[in-house]
């Protein structure tokens, strides 16, 4: 009776092993998998958060100024300097139904250029009509012409720390982009 019992014992020593191998797997997927949709949580919230603090800036400063502030208030959190593009533009009802934009700063070290329009001559761009959704052409409807609006974008260069999106197929987003009207 003793040798049969140790002959079962014999045949499932590696089977704790085995199991234990299989379960440390799917764990570190997992861990990885929480790091990195963490991270990009977190950079979005920070991008929102400095969209709307940029385009308040806007309204009492410069629109450099306000580019340069954005910069650096990013700090580490989110590199803007070394993997963003901030692009802050005002946007002024000319009357009619036309909204320009009149003022537009950038500093990219991406490539990317603004949703809402460009400065009319500022890189090559041929017009200075503005895109904006219909929440902000209300707002310049009801202040009336000669009224502004500042647009605040952020593009940033998101990259994984950890694998898992290869194992994934690239299911990660590697580009955010976020925006402000005020």
């Amino acid at each position: 009776m003793k040798t049969r019992i140790k002959r079962i014992n014999r045949e499932e020593l590696g089977q704790a092993l085995v199991e234990l191998s299989l379960a440390f797997v799917v764990l570190c997927v997992f861990v990885s998998g929480i790091v990195d949709f963490g991270r990009a949580i977190y950079d979005v919230q920070v991008m929102k958060n400095l969209v709307g603090e940029g385009s308040m800036m806007a309204m009492r400063s410069s629109v450099t100024a306000t580019v340069q502030s954005v910069t650096n208030y990013a700090g580490s959190d989110i590199n803007l300097s070394a993997k963003g593009c901030v692009i802050v533009t005002q946007v002024t009802n000319q009357g009619g139904g036309v909204y320009q934009v009149t003022d537009q700063a950038s500093q990219c070290a991406i490539s990317d250029s603004s949703k809402v329009g460009c400065k009319l001559g500022q890189g090559g761009c041929q017009s200075s009509g503005a895109v904006l959704p219909p929440a902000a052409v209300l707002a310049l409807l009801t202040e009336g012409t000669g009224s502004s609006i500042y647009v605040t974008e952020i593009y940033y260069a998101y990259n994984t720390v950890t694998p898992i999106a290869a194992l994934l197929g690239k299911s990660m987003p590697s580009q955010f982009y976020s925006v402000a009207y005020y």
